[in-house]
């Protein structure tokens, strides 16, 4: 298999976190968002993923895009360890929770949308900052309510893809200086997932394009 990923990119750490707890071996392909003005924007790249968002996933002839279609394949293909839980009900709600990262949290704060609000519409940088954390503290706090109880992860006692969504939001949610105070319980999951060898190997900086 071959990654085509960007080492700061949320979306594209989540595919490696599956990847990793998985234990599927692949090709990364460092596709820089902010060299050579985009290389996510090149003619090359917009051929692998007419969108030019990372992260995109060859698995022999198939080629697939965005990271929870990727992992929901991951999980299809190679189910086990299972990323879902075996019962519809719980998998809907385990689902919601990575959709709400994915879905609403994520999208506003990428890469594109900032860069719009900085260019086109003239935004200063404390405008941009304070949208960043309106968003993401509103999406957390409502994640916080969502997570089960006492449990060690987000739904249970292994990680799966709620999991693998919440970390990486919350080392965006830690860039962008959002206040996290509000979220105990998902402190404790993220430090418990980070603490583990998959999401070790799929961090930020382990990555060889970091920096």
């Amino acid at each position: 298999m071959k990654l085509y990923t960007y080492y700061r990119s949320s979306a594209a750490y989540r595919v490696r976190i599956a990847l990793a707890l998985k234990g599927l071996g692949y090709e990364p392909v460092p596709v820089h968002l902010l060299r050579d003005g985009g290389q996510h924007n090149s003619p090359a790249y917009r051929a692998v993923n007419p969108q030019g968002l990372v992260p995109a996933l060859e698995d022999g002839p198939a080629l697939l895009t965005q990271s929870l279609a990727i992992v929901e394949y991951l999980e299809e293909t190679h189910p086990v360890p299972a990323l879902l839980p075996p019962d519809p009900l719980a998998r809907a709600r385990v689902r919601a929770f990575a959709h709400a990262i994915a879905c609403d949290i994520h999208p506003i704060n990428n890469l594109r949308v900032l860069t719009y609000l900085r260019g086109p519409l003239a935004q200063p940088e404390p405008a941009v900052a304070a949208w960043i954390r309106t968003w993401v503290e509103t999406g957390l706090a409502a994640l916080e309510r969502m997570v089960v109880s006492g449990a060690p992860y987000c739904f249970g006692e292994t990680p799966g893809m709620a999991d693998l969504c919440l970390v990486p939001q919350l080392f965006n949610a830690r860039r962008f200086g959002c206040d996290l105070a509000g979220c105990p319980s998902l402190l404790a999951i993220d430090a418990r997932c980070r603490d583990l060898p998959a999401f070790r190997q799929a961090a930020p900086d382990a990555q060889p394009d970091a920096g």
